[in-house]
């Protein structure tokens, strides 16, 4: 077996979650890396084949519970855009989350099961005693919670919410910084049956308020601010300006993040400098207006609530969960996922592609505005595992904030995206060095197509060349996966390795027709049951987004190839495709070639008018400065060369500008449009409310 990275153990293969589902339903399954291969290659097509049998079979492997089992697995008469799952089911994201691990107390639905297979897997009646969720601040503060702990908190939250009028199918917006209440927010909402909203904390009051009036949310969780880099910032500020006038926002329920005794520590205990003490001294000073009635302190309205409260049994396809789609290129959208959608993608990614078990710990750097927020939290509560939240930024106060972290609350997962790794890589590799993390078993990684140096990095220096990269992309029209990597399979560097287990996805050429080892549209030929249940209010815009280029089809606007070995690797958004000279190519590899240098660490190219060839390539790097490499002539000739000697003289960029950074969204995708919009001069923007650092979009103006 040539060509990998990273190769399976037989102690892996033997005990996987995988190899169990995969030995129930006929598989043969040695510990030998080559025939586990096979086989589980075998087993993918078998579940995108017949999606519907390979979800019925998973759902009651990992212990799926229903207050109503579901009549039927699937049904397409109203054709794929409109697929109906697990019809006539009836569950909740709660009760799965978080009412089956407190069994110590009854369900609260008279009707509600656990099946026989969890009952099985986990008759511990102890397990509210485990810990369930570890939320640590920027500036050291660090609480612990357990599931019973989280149980009475999500109670109380949900009849705090009862209490201000929430009903079914209301929606709750939520405002917030990464920390523990965010999570009891969410459950609390879902529990009740109402639609919960993530919205990025950073994003100023004219994003937040599009969204809010798009929704018709009801009530707005918030804080009465955060900290950034050792410095307090107001978000209360931002959600009154957001809110004024609109009356659809009611109430709004309000966190003293900056003012709670809960969030100040002992500066001896802080991870943090200057110490957490000064912080809460400066915190203070912060004011935080209150209108009555609409706003609620937090600690007032819902600390003082009963600790129970009574989950409703929902429709399978009620939703639960809307997030909006960045605005970069255009109105946000509101994608809108269900009770059963989410937890079955999300359960089964964790289970089987991360391979949780009883005892992990499980951390995602993301923001709860991002789709991994929602992902991490139902995915691991589903199964029973501690999750780590954490409000900073991964290199404050030093760059081994992260690693500092893994080994603290022994982490057994990481997952983080390709850009955050590389600006991490800046800092040199004395920082992961220092850290042997020995607790780690699998690393994750998504939001954008990986560079080789930087995957290489990764899996050096923090998985110590002995960790698995479980590479995973979908969307947060998915809530979930099309393409993720199953443990028990080799790994090439920079791939995703395989479909996800029960998508049938493909690669389609311009004319609809399946492709191997060629560039072309990512597409998924059946439904999944994490698809969007349409867009918010925009029927007609879902159809044109997702099934109007191909008949029955899912389009997902992805750039990807399938190798003749069955391996997947992604190319960028088709949308963002250049035409040079009559040939497509994608930004994502012109990018690859660029960061295959040693001086640079992250690379943008964009399609700029030439009256030759139509379009030509603008490339805009950032340097490996800490690694002596500084702007020059001759480097930039030979950044060009690199290009042309990766892909040909037609892709030949027209130059090369060095800048000291790149305008992302906080999931870390570079903004090619808004790069180009910027170097061509165009005055229409558009929303930048999903830009993480302004600043860098308008230091394009001084690339050299």
């Amino acid at each position: 077996m040539t060509g990998y990275a990273w190769q399976p153990t037989e102690s892996l293969i033997d005990k996987a979650n995988i190899s169990r589902l995969m030995r129930k339903l006929g598989h043969e399954l040695s510990g030998n890396p080559q025939q586990a291969l096979v086989e589980a290659r075998k087993f993918v097509r078998r579940t995108q084949e017949d999606p519907a049998w390979f979800w019925d079979e998973a759902l009651k492997d990992l212990g799926f519970a229903w207050y109503k089992p579901y009549s039927k697995t699937l049904d397409t008469s109203q054709g794929n855009a409109w697929a109906d799952w697990f019809v006539g089911g009836q569950t909740n994201i709660a009760l799965n989350c978080i009412d089956k691990w407190v069994r110590q107390r009854p369900f609260s639905g008279d009707t509600a099961r656990i099946s026989p297979e969890l009952a099985a897997t986990d008759p511990d009646p102890l397990h509210a005693a485990r810990t369930a969720l570890i939320a640590e601040t920027e500036d050291g503060s660090v609480r612990r919670f357990t599931f019973g702990d989280v149980a009475v908190s999500v109670n109380r939250v949900a009849n705090a919410l009862k209490q201000l009028g929430v009903k079914r199918g209301d929606t709750v917006a939520c405002y917030m910084p990464m920390v523990a209440e965010v999570v009891f927010a969410m459950l609390a909402t879902q529990k009740i049956g109402a639609i919960f909203i993530p919205i990025f904390s950073g994003y100023a009051p004219p994003a937040v308020r599009e969204r809010l009036q798009d929704a018709q949310a009801k009530v707005l969780f918030t804080a009465d601010g955060s900290m950034r880099r050792g410095q307090p910032f107001s978000i209360k500020e931002g959600a009154d300006t957001a809110v004024a006038g609109l009356e659809c926002v009611r109430h709004m329920i309000v966190l003293g993040r900056l003012t709670r005794p809960e969030f100040r520590v002992p500066s001896s205990e802080s991870t943090a400098t200057p110490p957490s003490a000064e912080h809460g001294t400066r915190s203070t000073e912060l004011k935080t207006p209150m209108q009555s009635p609409r706003d609620h302190w937090w600690h007032e309205i819902v600390d003082n609530q009963p600790p129970e409260c009574a989950t409703e049994s929902m429709p399978a396809l009620a939703p639960a969960l809307m997030i909006y789609t960045s605005g970069t290129t255009g109105k946000p959208k509101g994608t809108v996922h269900t009770h059963a959608g989410c937890l079955a993608q999300m359960g089964k990614e964790l289970g089987y592609n991360f391979d949780v078990k009883q005892g992990d710990v499980f951390w995602w750097f993301s923001d709860i505005g991002w789709m991994m927020g929602p992902w991490e939290i139902i995915g691991c509560f589903f199964h029973g595992v501690c999750l780590v939240v954490f409000e900073g930024a991964p290199n404050f106060p030093n760059p081994d904030r992260v690693w500092d972290m893994v080994e603290r609350h022994e982490v057994t997962h990481l997952g983080i995206s390709p850009t955050a790794v590389r600006m991490l890589m800046r800092a040199g590799n004395e920082w992961p060095d220092q850290h042997a993390m020995p607790s780690l078993r699998m690393l994750g990684s998504t939001g954008e197509p990986w560079d080789p140096e930087s995957y290489k990095w990764f899996f050096s220096h923090v998985g110590k060349e002995n960790l698995p990269i479980i590479n995973i992309s979908g969307g947060t029209d998915i809530v979930g996966c099309f393409m993720a990597p199953l443990p028990i399979m080799p790994l090439k560097p920079c791939s995703l390795q395989s479909a996800g287990l029960g998508m049938d996805i493909d690669v389609f050429n311009e004319q609809g027709q399946p492709v191997v080892d060629e560039v072309g549209y990512l597409v998924c030929k059946q439904p999944a049951p994490s698809m969007t249940r349409g867009l918010w209010k925009n029927r007609e815009k879902y159809l044109e987004t997702y099934w109007s280029k191909f008949p029955e089809v899912w389009n997902h606007g992805d750039w990807a190839k399938v190798d003749k070995d069955g391996d997947w690797f992604l190319f960028g958004r088709a949308d963002d495709t250049l035409k040079i000279a009559g040939r497509r190519v994608g930004p994502g590899e012109i990018e690859a070639a660029l960061i295959d240098h040693p001086a640079v660490s992250e690379a943008a190219a964009i399609g700029v008018p030439d009256d030759l060839k139509g379009t030509d390539v603008m490339c805009f790097v950032v340097l490996h400065k800490n690694r002596g490499f500084a702007e020059s002539e001759e480097l930039r000739k030979q950044l060009i060369q690199q290009v042309v000697n990766a892909l040909g003289k037609v892709d030949r960029p027209k130059n090369v500008l060095f800048v000291d950074d790149l305008p992302k969204t906080r999931s870390a995708k570079i903004l090619r449009r808004l790069i180009q919009k910027k170097y061509l001069g165009d005055q229409d923007m558009g929303d930048l409310s999903s830009v993480a650092n302004p600043e860098a979009l308008q230091g394009l103006s001084r690339a050299r």
